[in-house]
């Protein structure tokens, strides 16, 4: 099997995922999108996702996803959106926001200057990322969610930054739909103060049926297309 047909495979089986999910909780599946996450996988995979119709491409680190970008626009593929998914660090939010479209880490007010200076003219959308771990939980990211009005507000407020809605990871040890159902709430609150972001960044390979069922109108998935990640990274 080519390396096309092993991405085409688990494209599909992702995308009936999503439609049977979408049945289940009575939504359209047109409401979702599919970000596939490609970290550590090659520019030349990007490029046959693109080939297959995949429009939007997840990244998590900040060197890696410049090189590819670029990487990608040098070889002539079009029309993708990408998307920044992991931790941000301060010191390269304004260089992420050079090339990112979407990204899904804001979770303190310190990145949002330096998004919006990093982005020029381009308008970057921006999501949210919610803590759902208690808040003693060890390596615990996103913002608290009490601070969140205050960090939609100062996102808001940006020349260059578009707020879009939420983005969250389903705590380690926990049923996903709980933790979904919480980040529901969440969002209802959020939307109530900021009605065009309406947007939730939610569920994985492992649970999207969960985040689908919670309302998630992106789901974050790697490994269920790509396959398991390269061993040197």
């Amino acid at each position: 099997m080519s390396r096309r047909d092993e991405l085409a495979a688990g494209l599909a089986a992702v995308r009936e995922r999503i439609e049977r999910s979408c049945g289940t909780a009575g939504r359209d599946p047109g409401e979702v999108t599919l970000v596939v996450v490609t970290k550590y996988f090659p520019a030349s995979d990007v490029a046959l996702l693109a080939d297959l119709g995949v429009t939007d491409v997840g990244e998590n680190r900040h060197q890696e996803a410049e090189a590819k970008a670029a990487e990608c626009a040098a070889d002539g593929v079009e029309g993708l959106r990408w998307h920044f998914i992991g931790g941000l660090q301060s010191n390269k939010a304004a260089a992420v926001a050079a090339y990112a479209d979407v990204v899904h880490s804001v979770d303190r007010a310190k990145l949002v200057g330096r998004l919006d200076a990093g982005a020029g003219e381009r308008v970057v959308d921006v999501l949210l990322q919610v803590s759902l771990d208690p808040p003693d939980r060890e390596g615990r990211a996103g913002a608290d969610p009490a601070d969140l009005a205050a960090l939609a507000d100062r996102v808001a407020a940006a020349d260059h930054l578009r707020l879009r809605g939420l983005m969250a990871v389903a705590p380690l040890g926990e049923d996903p739909a709980t933790a979904f159902a919480r980040l529901s709430a969440i969002r209802s609150e959020l939307v109530a103060s900021h009605p065009s972001a309406d947007w939730l960044s939610a569920g994985m390979s492992g649970d999207l049926e969960a985040a689908i069922e919670a309302g998630a109108t992106h789901v974050r998935v790697g490994t269920a297309v790509l396959g398991s990640r390269p061993s040197v990274q």
